[in-house]
């Protein structure tokens, strides 16, 4: 995907305008920046010693940035000077103008609303050209490329060098052996030389229990502005401690208990079936300095296990990582549990993604795991999400559930019929751009789309 994004943004440079990418945070936007200048080289060193001819300036912008270098930035973007600009939302700020933008490019894409996508296209001179990217198409994207709203292009051979993930559900409730048998499997990775990460939805470090504020373990409870993804907090009312097996909460509702934390889990799987191996913690209420810390003694060996949040699910790249335990899996979305799993098997050892569950064989949360573990498809995930919790009103807002405009079709059962529509319209709209010789459907649009549905379809 990055490869795809610099061709097209070097396309831009070369027709004079320069190019941003957004990602969703600002370790992915790090990530990204010193990708593309590495892929540049010489070219990515405009204005320097020692840069090409023909080189452009490669700047990156995030809200932890220092003023000077923040005021350094802002004026290359202003003047035209950095042909290339990464970041974060903080490229959305008001403050941030560009020399005449033609380009966006919006890594994850499900990580950002159209509101925040908008309004960084609204920063051109003209309307840029517009690139999306992620792994996980979500409902909505389906939806609008059935509507002929986007154009895709389908990379669905995994990069060379990796291996593909062998993903198998754990029934926690029914099987308790199995679970036994996960925490072996996350032992025999470790011995090879490979670590490994736990996953649960929850922190477990909330307000209303000060005990739980171990540096150690919760770092700071200052809000962490770089992490979007969906945590789970509430109450922490962990569930009880009847000592259950470890890593797994006794045989009640599992729909009605408290999700698994964090903090819980690491004490547990350090004091019981992982005892001897170096557990860690990463969530996003710790410091960002303590964050990278982590990361850089997971990613060197050091740390034999991470349990941690949704806080990975993005620009995180251990390639000597293999094997993964979702606790909760049902309490996450299928976007969601395709982008953690994306975590392991980047390297040339096997990825192993094991998605542990309460829920019974026959409810639907059990059935969405079960389709998860079954493809790697993003595309074919999409429609599995699509089908369960629908595309939302593609002609406006609302952008998932039952709420939609339309009265007849379904956009997964009707897909044919709708793209013999999509090119009827477009041979009418070409032949007559006002509908001048169509007076009736012209008077239908006009009731159809009023000025708030209008200006939302142009920012989708």
């Amino acid at each position: 995907k990055t490869l795809v994004a610099l061709r097209a943004m070097l396309a831009v440079v070369d027709s004079g305008g320069p190019a941003v990418m957004l990602a969703p945070t600002e370790v992915l936007a790090q990530q990204h920046h010193r990708s593309v200048v590495e892929m540049m080289g010489e070219l990515a060193e405009g204005g320097m010693l020692g840069g090409a001819e023909h080189a452009t300036k490669v700047a990156l912008l995030t809200g932890s940035m220092g003023a000077a270098a923040r005021r350094h930035t802002l004026l290359d973007l202003a003047t035209g000077e950095a042909g290339i600009v990464i970041g974060t939302h903080a490229l959305i700020e008001d403050k941030v103008q560009f020399h005449d933008l033609g380009l966006v490019v919006v890594d994850e894409q499900h990580r950002f609303g159209v509101e925040q996508r908008d309004a960084l296209r609204g920063k051109g001179k003209q309307p840029p050209h517009l690139l999306v990217m992620t792994a996980t198409p979500i409902p909505r994207t389906v939806a609008m490329t059935v509507f002929g709203d986007l154009e895709t292009s389908v990379l669905d051979q995994l990069p060379a060098g990796r291996s593909p993930i062998a993903s198998h559900v754990v029934p926690a409730a029914d099987k308790p052996h199995f679970l036994s048998r996960a925490w072996e499997r996350v032992r025999e990775a470790v011995s090879g030389g490979h670590p490994a990460y736990v996953v649960c939805p929850r922190i477990g470090d909330e307000e209303d229990d000060p005990k739980k504020t171990s540096p150690k373990k919760t770092g700071s409870k200052k809000a962490d502005p770089e992490d979007t993804g969906p945590e789970m907090t509430g109450p922490e009312k962990p569930y009880p401690r009847k000592k259950p097996a470890p890593g797994r909460p006794p045989a009640d509702d599992a729909e009605k208990r408290p999700p698994l934390a964090v903090l819980d889990v690491a004490e547990q799987l350090a004091g019981g079936p992982l005892r001897g191996l170096g557990v860690e913690v990463l969530h996003g209420r710790m410091q960002p300095d303590d964050k990278d810390a982590v990361m850089r003694r997971f990613a060197a060996g050091e740390t034999d296990v991470l349990v941690a949040t949704t806080v990975i699910e993005v620009g995180v790249n251990v390639p000597n990582a293999t094997a993964m335990v979702i606790m909760d899996a049902d309490r996450f979305g299928v976007s969601q549990l395709h982008q953690l799993r994306g975590r392991v098997g980047r390297g040339s050892a096997p990825g192993l993604c094991l998605l542990v569950t309460e829920m019974p064989e026959a409810s639907a949360a059990r059935q969405r795991l079960n389709a998860v573990a079954g493809t790697l498809d993003g595309f074919e995930l999409s429609r599995i999400d699509l089908e369960q919790r629908r595309e939302g009103d593609v002609l406006g807002q609302a952008q998932s559930g039952a709420r939609t405009s339309l009265r007849v079709l379904a956009v997964i059962e009707d897909e044919e019929i709708i793209a013999e529509a999509r090119q009827e319209a477009a041979a009418v709209v070409a032949a007559d751009p006002e509908l001048t010789g169509l007076p009736a459907l012209r008077t239908a649009l006009d009731a159809l789309l009023d000025d708030e549905r209008e200006q939302y379809l142009e920012k989708g």
